[in-house]
């Protein structure tokens, strides 16, 4: 018997800790169906479309987070190698393009496997370690789509820390 053979019975949905926190919060928020909660924040470079998904056949908890921002076919190859960069550099999580939609999406997993349940403290981190993230890069993928910047400089850029005072 290989270890992947164990069920276990959930108590309650994941996806019911996060509406519980968003009710706390008092973020409003959508849900959709059984295992999907959506919500939009309203964050300092942008609103960020946030979604969580329960995936039961992996028992993970995804959250995506999406910013609407039109990339022009000729910048296209440029936020790619941004992408590259900027992955490179997030510790937990990445970011996707999806060019169909016109989004790029910060995405992450909580895992949950053994019947483990997420904590409100587990949520409210993964949701705010993810915006986090978004407020960071945002600015990079408008240097890069419409001030014409390179991949490399537009990282730069975002991550240059000042020290010291005026």
């Amino acid at each position: 018997m290989s270890l992947m053979e164990f069920e276990y019975e959930r108590e309650l949905n994941p996806v019911d800790m996060i509406e519980y926190v968003a009710a706390n919060n008092d973020w409003s928020f959508e849900r959709s169906g059984e295992d999907e909660i959506a919500m939009t924040v309203e964050g300092r470079w942008s609103e960020y479309h946030v979604s969580f998904s329960w995936m039961e056949d992996f028992e993970a908890l995804h959250l995506a987070c999406a910013f609407d921002i039109k990339v022009p076919d000729n910048r296209v190859s440029e936020v790619v190698k941004l992408l590259h960069l900027l992955n490179g550099q997030i510790l937990m999580g990445h970011f996707d393009f999806w060019q169909q939609e016109d989004v790029i999406i910060f995405r992450q997993s909580l895992l949950l496997s053994g019947g483990a349940e997420p904590t409100n403290q587990q949520v409210e981190v993964l949701l705010s370690s993810a915006l986090e993230t978004c407020e960071l890069y945002f600015q990079a993928f408008q240097f890069v789509i419409w001030s014409g910047m390179d991949a490399k400089s537009a990282t730069e850029t975002v991550l240059f820390e000042t020290v010291g005072e005026a």
